[in-house]
């Protein structure tokens, strides 16, 4: 029997769909030989090499790299093999897998087209552009190359389509590192946080994944009347946690528990002479503001040297004061005034103050003198 009948039994002993595998002994622009242990070396055409289209062989394999090939055309003397149809058979069940129980994996961008990123996982993967981050991308071209962390999404083997997301990963990252700071958080603990977002009623706060809420009336000691007043996006701030509901992901911060507050920063004692304004007058005295946000009591008998009814007779909201220091307890957030302690005694203008004018009481001296001279009569 002359040898080339025996590479014709050779070749014939394959059959369409056998699995063989091989060594790469050449590799030419577009095919690759592999020997397959005969005489005969398979080719393997650049369109069996990858689920991708790709420029030239040697974007995929080398010389002297192992094969898995599956025979797809057999001839006298030329047996075509394809790597493509063992790795997509090979990837279709690893990835129907990897959607089922949710496992994340890493794969290469190959290339960027409308609409989105491609990979080569022994299948055409896509990632739509809407999957590939959680920010908008205006220009995808820097992701050719890279490996990104991927799941499946989406996939239906008989219209060959498998859709990937990196986005999902990232959410699934993002809610576990929200659970795991929820679990850590303690009331009263005081962390840093970033300013996320402002609204009417106060601002959002990013304490590691997860977002807390400081109220407009938990931003500072003084009254803030819009939260960008004090405080902007993107800015580090120290929070103190003042509750936290887990069910539903609630959590109340105060910015204003981490300042010194306005008790804190005065510095008078006992008998101080000081500047105030009146801020309010109640029936029993006058609170004047001595510092910002901190106010003290003038009871209505330190109001005057002479009896008063109400502090209205003498004092009006808004007016500004000297006051005297009586008493000062930082702690209980409480200090005693008084306006009369600074005021000169003098009993001429207290007994001017109890007697009517002429004009107020529309008669003159020469008047009442004149009426007691008639009576006389």
């Amino acid at each position: 029997m002359s040898e080339e009948m025996n590479q014709n039994l050779e070749v014939k002993s394959f059959a369409i769909g056998d699995t063989v595998g091989g060594k790469v002994t050449k590799v030419e622009d577009k095919h690759v030989l592999v020997d397959i242990g005969f005489k005969v070396e398979g080719i393997v055409p650049i369109s069996e090499l990858s689920s991708l289209h790709i420029e030239k062989a040697g974007d995929v394999v080398k010389v002297n790299d192992d094969l898995t090939l599956k025979v797809i055309k057999v001839e006298e003397e030329e047996i075509i093999l394809s790597k493509k149809a063992v790795d997509a058979e090979n990837a279709w069940d690893e990835l129907v897998n990897k959607f089922e129980t949710g496992e994340v994996f890493e794969a290469e961008v190959k290339d960027v087209v409308k609409g989105g990123l491609v990979v080569d996982i022994g299948v055409r993967g896509f990632i739509p552009a809407s999957l590939v981050e959680r920010h908008f991308v205006e220009d995808f071209s820097e992701y050719k190359g890279r490996n990104i962390s991927l799941k499946v999404v989406e996939i239906d083997r008989e219209k060959n389509r498998v859709i990937l997301s990196h986005r999902a990963v990232l959410d699934d990252e993002i809610a576990s590192q929200k659970q795991q700071t929820i679990d850590a958080l303690k009331v009263g603990q005081v962390l840093e946080g970033t300013v996320q977002r402002l609204a009417d009623f106060g601002v959002f706060v990013d304490i590691g994944g997860i977002d807390g809420l400081v109220h407009i009336s938990q931003l500072a000691h003084q009254h803030v009347d819009k939260p960008a007043d004090v405080v902007a996006e993107g800015q580090k701030v120290k929070v103190k946690v003042l509750s936290i509901d887990k069910d539903n992901e609630r959590i109340s911060l105060s910015i204003k528990e981490t300042l010194p507050g306005p008790w804190d920063l005065i510095e008078y004692k006992r008998g101080d002479e000081v500047s105030g304004t009146v801020k309010r007058l109640v029936n029993f005295g006058a609170f004047v503001e001595v510092a910002p946000n901190v106010e003290g009591l003038v009871h209505i008998s330190q109001i005057s040297n002479r009896h008063i009814a109400t502090p209205h007779e003498v004092l009006k909201e808004g007016e500004k004061v000297k006051v005297k220091i009586l008493d000062i307890n930082k702690e209980n957030q409480r200090i005693s005034l008084s306006i009369k302690e600074l005021l000169e005694e003098d009993p001429k203008e207290d007994y001017k103050a109890y007697q009517p004018t002429e004009e107020s009481s529309g008669f003159s001296l020469g008047d009442r003198l004149g009426d007691q001279l008639k009576k006389l009569k």
